[in-house]
């Protein structure tokens, strides 16, 4: 059997397990992940937000090798970058299928041995947690997040985003948070100028294949206190 039609009978068996709307995400699957063919897994959530490959890349990059959370691995995407680079990754997850596809793609990787999967709500687990970088890519509410001019931070789930960079910041002296290309710049200067002491913020427009995908804003707290 040849590739075209391996591949044509996984398409098909995309449309059976998910919505049609996946399909358009189908032709990105290398951008998503470039060993997809290994065995990658997804769930449909998993498929429309996953942070493409190269931005992951990048973002494990910029990162560095510290001790790194990602508060919402969902299936692994990020994670498995930071573990290319870091000498410890925290992957976290509300949803036990998520975390499970996560740890698996993880493995395909290699790099399943440098990573801690924890199946648990962030929230719940910031008071124990100390990290180098919080890492923040949470639901932005779906695709219809482009639909709208302006995205309001308070339309992140399962919290807005005020709550989540204050819960962040009593973990690590250095939060990033991947959000959609259209939210609002003025709101995370605010999250900067929130507390007691202003955080320095750099934000950064990511582009792939020429087309706008995010905005990671990079905060980090001049004191260097937790």
């Amino acid at each position: 059997m040849n590739h075209s039609r391996i591949a044509e009978l996984l398409f098909q068996g995309l449309f059976k397990e998910f919505s049609a709307d996946i399909g358009k995400y189908w032709c990105q699957r290398y951008l998503l992940f470039s060993r997809y063919d290994d065995g990658i897994k997804m769930d449909e959530e998993g498929w429309f937000s996953v942070t493409p490959e190269p931005l992951a890349r990048h973002h494990a990059e910029r990162c560095g090798c510290g001790i790194i959370i990602d508060c919402f691995t969902g299936v692994g995407g990020n994670s498995i970058q930071f573990a290319h680079i870091s000498k410890h990754v925290i992957a976290i997850d509300i949803d036990p299928k998520k975390i499970d596809y996560a740890h698996h793609n993880a493995a395909i990787y290699g790099v399943d041995d440098r990573i801690d999967f924890i199946k648990g709500d962030f929230f719940d687990l910031a008071p124990k947690l100390k990290a180098d970088t919080v890492f923040l890519s949470p639901p932005w509410g779906g695709p219809d997040y482009a639909k709208v001019k302006t995205y309001d931070l308070r339309m992140l789930k399962p919290h807005d985003g005020y709550f989540l960079f204050n819960t962040a910041k009593e973990v690590a002296s250095r939060i990033v948070m991947f959000l959609p290309r259209n939210v609002d710049l003025n709101q995370l200067a605010e999250l900067a100028l929130s507390g007691s002491r202003p955080w320095s913020l750099e934000v950064e427009k990511n582009f792939l294949t020429g087309k706008l995908k995010g905005i990671t804003a990079y905060f980090s707290d001049k004191t260097g206190r937790q």
